[in-house]
């Protein structure tokens, strides 16, 4: 039987990452898209990779960017894929309005590139190729909870406003071209694998330090914003399923329970009996613009239709974030205390 190919952008991310190894135990021969770089950045799927001369390797990595079609085409002809995943994106909102443009370029008219080139690629090689499309829950902004398919959205962001257009790109070529592109409209998901400059990382990384001595104080933006909190290795299951169907469709993904960062950072100080007065402060500079007060997502359709519902709840994700965190903070202690004894062992022996 012929093993399915899969094709994903953004394979070095969190989310990236996750569903690389759910292919693959799915049996799927995995591709990814990666940037160029001048240093590694492929940390999250290291594990995964082996060398392409292995017999047994399954998983293969591409240079190629959502600013460049023509590498896209490249890239799509080299991996010949059954199904493509878009995870690729400038996805850090707030930075998003300090490079609005450079945005614009990857989460929207990246997708319209991608669609081209596969629009161009299944003509050419007469292959029927399924899509999936990362949406995200700020394409609702402002709208009122809880958001669902039918929700109108209103993006508050630069971020935001290009996921949007990217999301109508995704619905015109189905319409369009009938092409098999499914959009995935999902909230918030983390996991330890998160980047550290996003919220629920952030606190998770700078309360393990600050237990073991290593940091003293947080700056946080909003901390009454709320969000609709998710693992991402849950979300990725669904992003499969989306593509299982026997048709292509919309879907929010989402717990259906929504909690605010003065609650998510209470549970993760919680966790290590630490009071969060004596070392968060408010910094208005992390504040957006224009902000998104409650996002809250209304996922029965994915229960339905894709027979997916999350199995890790709120306290247990950030019970997960904190004990891997808490590890690597114990490992700089373990080092920084190291440096120290061969410091002192060293001034000892002058």
């Amino acid at each position: 039987m012929k093993r399915k190919r899969a094709l994903i952008t953004g394979i070095t991310g969190q989310d990236g990452s996750y569903l690389s190894e759910f292919l693959l135990t799915k049996g799927y021969e995995v591709h990814g898209v990666v940037r160029r770089s001048s240093s590694f950045n492929t940390a999250r799927i290291d594990a995964l990779y082996r060398d392409p001369h292995d017999p047994e390797a399954r998983l293969f990595l591409h240079y190629g960017d959502l600013a460049d079609g023509t590498g896209l085409r490249r890239v799509l002809e080299l991996a010949a894929p059954d199904e493509v995943y878009n995870l690729g994106a400038q996805s850090h909102v707030r930075v998003s309005f300090d490079q609005p443009e450079y945005t614009a370029d990857i989460v929207a008219t990246g997708v319209l590139r991608l669609l081209e080139a596969l629009r161009d690629s299944m003509r050419v090689s007469g292959r029927t190729v399924r899509v999936y499309q990362a949406g995200s829950s700020e394409m609702f902004g402002a709208a009122a909870p809880p958001q669902h398919e039918g929700t109108r959205f209103h993006p508050r962001s630069p971020y935001a406003v290009a996921k949007v257009a990217a999301h109508g790109y995704a619905t015109n070529y189905r319409e369009a071209y009938g092409m098999f592109v499914a959009n995935g409209i999902l909230f918030n998901h983390e996991s330890p694998r998160r980047g550290e400059t996003f919220v629920t990382r952030k606190i998770t990384r700078a309360a393990a330090r600050i237990k073991l001595g290593l940091q003293r104080r947080l700056f946080l933006g909003n901390l009454e914003a709320r969000r609709d909190w998710g693992f991402a290795g849950d979300y990725v299951e669904a992003m499969w399923a989306m593509l299982q169907q026997p048709e292509p469709d919309d879907y929010v993904v989402a717990t259906g329970v929504s909690h605010s960062v003065r609650e998510f950072l209470a549970a993760t100080f919680a966790c290590l009996d630490l009071d969060p007065a004596e070392h968060v402060e408010v910094d208005p500079k992390y504040f957006r613009p224009a902000e998104v007060d409650h996002l809250l997502g209304d996922g029965r359709k994915a229960r339905e239709k894709l027979e997916w519902s999350p199995k890790v709840d709120f306290q247990a994700l950030v019970q997960m974030m904190v004990s891997y965190d808490l590890e690597l903070a114990r490992q700089e202690r373990t080092l920084l205390d190291a440096g120290h004894r061969l410091a002192e062992a060293a001034h000892g022996h002058d």
